[in-house]
């Protein structure tokens, strides 16, 4: 029996969970390695799969472990790895985009072909079954002759506004062409051939923190094989329309590339008054078929088989069976086609205005920083706010980050970014040095409890040491409001109000909160630990998104199904009430191992809220009430194949309580922080609407 391919992942973040649940469902290919510097995120994930962890390129390498590996760190990476790799007799699958320009995917190219070794691009989306079916009738002529085509991304892109701000697609304009641009490309490079762009234009910019502008509508036309196309990118709050249609001249085929929807439109032969019915009904018919057939997809795979996931399963089964064959590479994902579609994209980069390429200058620094205060989550929504709040106090800060740059260009002479690990203790307990008051904002999204025991839990506590280590004098640490049980509306909630003892059946972020506040608390009153809790309500206001789950589950920005009737007052409070709250408890004397709850005052419940975004920004979003005995019951239907069909671990038990809690029905006494602290939110609802609504961006433009 022929050995398996053995496939390395390089990188273990959000899109790693992607390619390997492709890979598991790949015949011929094992999963062995997983390389990330980041060694929690590593044997998180190759634990996981089976796989072994490897902190570095060269060491996976030097093992031999694997045949392949999928490159899935941030594109400045790509060359180097890619070549590293490549030289070091591995094949490459290079995650979109490939590299930074045609010339550095020319590199990778040129050493596959001196090493011969095989490179690809992840163009996930070609390998797609209704991209291929589409693609067939069009070279069979099915759709007549293609005069035309419009390929579209039309998806809000929140980082634009709402952060984190310090990603590699915000470091440069260009960056959202290259990171969204070649799904796009690589559809018309595949149908058409090469591509030959005649005109690039953007709109509709987004100032990011110190006035620097980013696009978020870029369009640019090109001509390939004798068809007009029209290329669009949208980040804006907007419908979702990822799509690809063909203009033909026997029919129009528009294939819904998010979705896995194909539908044709065609002409027939009936008489004026029959054709307009016979066609609505043809394509009622197409629609009723895909989308039967995909939720019949979807519930037989257990929501496994999504279009996201089948278009990686389709690359894969195209890549690996090549290989495995022994045949030449699919040329949709091949290192040549690689190199076609960014040649292009740096032809749509070269014909943009001047003024959209360009990053603005940073503001030269006069004095290095002397922080006082250590922000940790300092580039999240409430982090930004609070620092500068601080600054505008008269306090220099710290902001701890994953990475050496932060939202802060226009504060060089306040605000100093340092990249330090949450699991190394000396590392915090040096950035802590001098420091009088450290914020602990951050959060961590698990998805198993074990994960957030390690990496919430253990975070907040090493957090605590390293504060005492280093002599801080005060911790503030954010818990949530969502660790209460809400679901009571005639139970009013203080902070007397205890958490649930037993909140196994809560939501892991809930849980993992009020298990950071008892742990803490305990070190308060056994070790001196100078803390204090804030819970911070459902926050709004410029900076945060349009799609908050506090309120509800969002369907793109058109539509949101709230959590309950959506009647009761919501506990909203604005960031920049948030931030001055945070700022009193710095100095008010006498509150080390208090609580407080910082919610606005009474002010508006989520119809109302819908309601003001109508008349303020004269969009009318879709508002649907959600049957909280709906969601226990499917979420008790998941529970059971989660736990007994699947097999998994770790599955949570659900909880009507806990789907009630999202409701906020249970409504909050805000008194304590205003007593103790002197804190006023706003209690004026035009003003609030203003800040909340009216000048918070929502919609991006």
């Amino acid at each position: 029996m022929t050995r398996p391919i053995r496939v390395g992942l390089i990188g273990a973040g959000y899109i790693a969970t992607w390619h390997a649940d492709a890979l598991k469902a790949t015949p011929g290919v094992q999963i062995t390695a997983v390389c990330d510097p980041n060694e929690t995120a590593a044997k998180g994930l190759a634990e996981a799969l089976g796989a072994a962890p490897v902190p570095s390129v060269d060491k996976l390498i030097k093992d031999d472990r694997c045949d392949a590996v999928h490159i899935l760190t941030p594109p400045h990476l790509h060359e180097e790895i890619a070549i590293q790799c490549l030289r070091g007799g591995l094949d490459v699958l290079v995650e979109k985009p490939v590299a930074e320009s045609g010339k550095s995917t020319e590199s990778i190219q040129q050493t596959a072909q001196e090493t011969g070794r095989r490179f690809h691009a992840g163009h996930n989306f070609l390998g797609l079954p209704s991209y291929t079916r589409m693609k067939a009738a069009m070279q069979a002529g099915d759709y007549g002759r293609i005069s035309g085509a419009e390929i579209t991304w039309a998806l809000p892109l929140s980082p634009l506004r709402s952060g984190p701000f310090n990603l590699w697609l915000l470091r440069a304009p260009k960056n959202l062409v290259l990171e969204l641009g070649p799904h796009l490309m690589a559809f018309a490079q595949d149908l058409f051939g090469d591509v030959t762009i005649t005109h690039s234009e953007a709109h509709k910019p987004a100032m990011l923190p110190g006035d620097d502008p980013r696009p978020q509508y870029i369009r640019f036309f090109a001509q390939a094989g004798g068809v007009e196309i029209t290329f669009t990118i949208s980040m804006v709050e907007t419908v979702d329309d990822r799509s690809v249609t063909l203009r033909g001249s026997s029919a129009r085929a528009r294939l819904d590339f998010a979705q896995d929807v194909l539908v044709v439109e065609r002409e027939n032969a009936g008489d004026l008054v029959v054709n307009p019915l016979r066609k609505q009904l043809d394509l009622a018919r197409q629609h009723l078929w895909q989308g039967t057939r995909n939720a019949a997809v979807q519930l037989a795979s257990l929501n496994t088989k999504g279009p996201y996931a089948l278009s990686f399963r389709g690359m894969d089964a195209a890549i690996y069976g090549a290989m495995n064959a022994n045949q030449p590479q699919d040329p949709r994902f091949s290192g040549e086609t690689a190199v076609k579609v960014m040649r292009a994209l740096d032809q749509v980069i070269q014909m943009l205005p001047d003024e959209v390429k360009q990053v603005k200058t940073p503001i030269v620094q006069t004095r290095k920083p002397k922080p006082t205060a250590l922000v940790i989550g300092g580039t999240g929504f409430i982090g930004r706010a609070l620092t500068r709040r601080l600054v505008a106090e008269g306090r220099d800060v710290r902001v701890l980050s994953r990475g050496k740059t932060g939202p802060f260009p226009d504060l060089p002479d306040a605000v100093e970014t340092v990249g330090v690990s949450l699991h190394d203790l000396d590392g915090l307990t040096e950035a802590m040095q001098g420091m009088d008051v450290v914020f602990n904002l951050a959060k961590a999204l698990e998805t198993t409890w074990a994960d957030c025991l390690v990496n919430d839990v253990g975070v907040a506590l090493r957090v605590a040491a390293a504060s005492q280590k280093a002599g801080v004098r005060r911790l503030i640490y954010t818990g949530t409001i969502a660790s209460y049980d809400m679901s009571d509306p005639n139970a009013q909630i203080t902070e007397d109000t205890g958490f649930t003892k037993d909140m196994t059946d809560r939501n892991l972020y809930a849980r993992s909160k009020a298990e950071c506040e008892r742990k803490l608390l305990e070190q308060h009153r056994e070790r001196g630990l100078p803390l204090v809790i804030a819970r911070p309500g459902i926050v709004v206001g410029a900076g945060g998104p349009l799609q908050h789950w506090g309120i509800g589950r969002w369907h793109g920005a058109g539509a949101v199904r709230i959590w309950g009737h959506g009647r009761n007052i919501l506990p909203f409070v604005l960031n920049d009430d948030i931030a001055d709250g945070l700022v009193r408890m710095i100095d008010t004397p006498g509150i080390d191992g208090e609580s407080f709850n910082l919610i606005g005052e009474p002010m508006m419940s989520a119809r109302d809220y819908f309601d003001a975004i109508h008349e303020e920004l004269g969009a009318r979003i879709r508002v649907s009430p959600g049957n909280l005995h709906a969601f226990y019951a499917s979420d008790a239907v998941k529970y059971l194949l989660k736990k007994h069909a699947l097999r998994r671990k770790e599955v949570i038990r659900p909880s009507l309580a806990d789907w009630k809690s999202r409701a906020h029905f249970s409504p909050f006494v805000n008194d304590k922080p205003k007593r103790m602290l002197g804190w006023q939110p706003e209690s004026d609802r035009a003003r609030f609407v203003e800040q909340a609504i009216t000048r918070a961006n929502l919609m991006g433009f």
